[in-house]
């Protein structure tokens, strides 16, 4: 195989040149955010996702050629090679197709044909299916009777060859390719209920006499069947019209041969009953939870990145909240870097220490104390008790000092995890847990990315079934989102922790703690050149990492921007050529330099300065703001100074809320009360989309309108279509 040629046909948008080039720079060890940042000129400005995907089935594809190199050597070996079988195997182009055409040559186990070809009876099985009409079939299994060998009678000597050719017809990877390719295509997946009586069985109902085709099926409802299975409420079956799939069985074996054409054929339809269809069943349900896994793992990524680059509530002081009733609230206040300032326990929501007034008075001395502007709170157990508690505070506040307080409801996924964790414990040993718990409700809101990346990514609840995928490929696909995040926005060198710092381009989580021990005994870094003295931080890594790493108030301007320290000069030559000094920069006086190199021309402006026209774009970029951060271009979260109740909620009423997360049917959408409503897929748009995800992702801001209410059920339905719209066209038609 031509990986090279393969990729360019599977990735058309990238020329075969800069697909070379790509291949290269993945094999001179360098990082898919370093290539996607700063190698834009090779790869013709791919971004970071097309490069993962481009390394994965690069991966794959040598994985793939390195295996039929095992299989081709295995049946040499075996002295079984053919023109044939090499062909077939050069033309293989999954693991699947290349393993079946090894089948027939693979050491198996212990089989009904291998016994039988031990007992002697492979002449026979051959004789069989050639099919000589003149073959007397019952004569000729005469002579290998055996007793010794365990073949009794004429009778145990054609089983025994039937059993031989139903091998044959087990192990023909054309067979297995059109059977397969029928059950994807034609099959249907079969549920059954069973335990109907057993505590949880309720939960799969719909799935108690259900069927659906395998090519259609929705991959949440794949993950479903597969959970109700292994907690043994369904019975799965993959099925196909038997008819058809023992004949295609047996259609290249057949031949007008009377006798033996009929024992074929029944060895044939054997081998299928008892070899294929269960072979091809597994297959094809493991088929279909790796294709639901990785739409889950993919919805998993759609999710976690716009969470994750959130825009920063930035230089505020809050104040977190973590809710319950019998223990109490958990109170945290930190300044606008997070720093924590003071720390309490409340009691407003029903429990045996319940005392609204106290807790009232207690978080208005802190308010008052810290300037509080802030409240956040976590959205887990008694968190409706508490916003309306906070509500009402925030309201007292106002009428009695005119300070303006807000608050927010924060999704608290994974501050418990984060809280028990050794990372808690290292950052606040003498806190205990509830109260690291606040201290992450309150920085989640400051500053998600760099609270966010501390918990285990599959415990921030922002995906479907992640218990049930491949753990391995979901962290590998969970760890590259990090990586992206953390490398798009930049850390700050001097601040960083080690959770952050580990996911820098060119980094690990060794070289992080060194980076951290190195700042902690030496102080500061004052320029991005002196990470070199840490220990085990070599060339090799500094210019993967380096552009990544930023220093605010360093003696170097450039430091503190995304131009990478190859690109100095470069910049430098530029600023020159129009006038300007390192200086200006830092005064913020180059806010025309996009339309003076505009005006004098890109290509000749990059030529001048050395450089690219793609790197002179980002330089240019990012020297009219230094420091800058992506994610203050973003919308803000929505603050809230009042509460709603779901009694309060009628259909019609509009809102705006946030979309808490986006799944394959729809979308759930935080508008202010306890329970999220559902936005399902039919109700986002008037225009086709394949997937909630090609309009919404987490943190958008959005208009909807109350489809309906079940408060018994705590169910919202919502919608995006304006109803009134609605009403509008209707007339009109009329």
């Amino acid at each position: 195989m031509d990986i090279l040629q393969k990729l360019t046909e599977e990735f058309p948008s990238i020329r075969p040149d800069r697909a070379k080039n790509i291949i290269d720079l993945i094999d001179e060890g360098n990082t898919i955010p370093f290539i996607a940042r700063y190698r834009k000129e090779m790869t013709g400005s791919c971004d970071d996702q097309v490069l993962r995907e481009f390394n994965d089935r690069l991966a794959y594809l040598r994985g793939l050629e390195k295996r039929k190199e095992e299989i081709a050597k295995a049946i040499t070996e075996q002295g079984k090679m053919t023109d044939e079988i090499a062909a077939a195997l050069a033309a293989a182009a999954t693991l699947t197709e290349a393993e079946d055409i090894y089948r027939p040559y693979k050491q198996k186990k212990k089989t009904r044909a291998g016994v039988a070809i031990e007992r002697g009876l492979q002449p026979l099985a051959e004789a069989i299916l050639a099919q000589d009409k003149a073959l007397d079939v019952r004569a000729e299994a005469v002579k290998y009777i055996d007793e010794e060998k365990g073949v009794s009678t004429a009778e145990d000597a054609i089983a025994g060859a039937k059993d031989i050719i139903a091998e044959i017809v087990s192990d023909d990877a054309n067979v297995r390719k059109k059977l397969r390719n029928l059950f994807m295509k034609n099959g249907e997946v079969v549920t059954k209920l069973v335990n109907a009586e057993k505590e949880g069985a309720k939960t799969y109902e719909m799935y108690a006499d259900y069927s659906e085709s395998v090519a259609e099926m929705k991959s949440h409802r794949i993950l479903a069947v597969n959970r109700g299975e292994k907690e043994g409420f369904l019975k799965v079956k993959v099925v196909f019209n038997d008819v058809i799939a023992k004949r295609i069985a047996a259609a290249g074996y057949l031949k007008d041969g009377g006798e033996s054409t009929k024992l074929v054929q029944e060895a044939a339809e054997d081998g299928y009953d008892r070899l294929i269809y269960p072979s091809i069943e597994r297959e094809i349900r493991a088929l279909l939870t790796e294709r639901a896994g990785e739409q889950a793992i993919k919805m998993f990524e759609v999710n976690l990145k716009p969470l994750l680059m959130q825009p920063p509530v930035k230089d505020k002081v809050t104040l977190g909240l973590d809710p319950a009733y019998r223990t109490g609230c958990k109170i945290a206040v930190v300044d606008g870097t997070g720093k924590v300032l003071d720390k309490t326990v409340v009691y407003p929501t029903p429990g045996p220490k319940q005392n609204v007034g106290a807790a009232k008075v207690k978080l208005k001395e802190l308010i008052a104390k810290y300037g509080v502007e802030i409240i956040s709170i976590g959205n887990g157990t008694a968190s409706k008790e508490s916003e309306i508690f906070v509500s009402e505070l925030i309201k007292e506040v106002k009428e009695e000092t005119g300070r303006e307080v807000a608050y927010i409801v924060v999704s608290e996924a994974g501050a418990s995890v984060y809280s028990a964790s050794p990372l808690g414990a290292e950052e606040f040993p003498d806190y205990d847990v509830a109260e690291r718990s606040a201290v992450s409700i309150a920085r989640r809101l400051q500053d998600p990315l760099a609270e966010l990346i501390k918990i285990d990514p599959k415990s921030i609840g922002v995906g479907q079934y992640q218990h049930d995928m491949d753990k391995k490929r979901l962290d590998s696909v969970l760890s590259g989102v990090l990586e992206d995040c953390v490398n798009s926005v930049g850390v700050d060198l001097n601040t960083a922790s080690v959770s952050l710092l580990k996911y820098v381009a060119g980094l690990n989580a060794g070289i992080a703690k060194n980076i951290v021990a190195y700042r902690e005994e030496h102080g500061k870094f004052s320029t991005r050149r002196e990470i070199l003295k840490v220990p085990k931080l070599g060339e090799k890594a500094f210019t993967q990492c380096a552009g990544f790493l930023r220093i605010t108030d360093g003696a170097n301007i450039l430091d503190n921007t995304a131009v990478h320290p190859e690109s100095y000069g470069a910049a430098q030559k530029l600023l020159s050529l129009f006038g300007y000094t390192e200086k200006d920069v830092k005064e913020g006086k180059i806010a025309d330099l996009p339309a003076k190199v505009k005006g004098y021309g890109a290509e000749k402006a990059a030529e001048e300065a050395g450089l690219d026209v793609y790197t002179l774009n980002d330089v240019v970029a990012e020297i009219v703001k230094p420091g800058r951060d992506i994610r203050d271009s973003l919308p803000k979260p929505v603050l809230r100074q009042d509460i709603m109740d779901i009694g309060d909620l009628a259909p019609g009423m509009e809102l705006v809320g946030t979309v808490r997360n986006v799944v394959d049917f729809g979308a759930f959408v935080d508008i202010g009360v306890h329970q999220d409503g559902l936005v399902h897929l039919s109700e986002i748009t008037d225009r086709y989309i394949r997937h909630p995800s090609d309009v919404l992702e987490v943190g958008q801001t959005v208009k909807v309108w109350v489809k309906d209410v079940d408060v018994k059920k705590n169910r919202i339905g919502l919608t995006m279509k304006n109803p009134a719209a609605k009403k509008k066209s209707k007339a009109k038609a009329l």
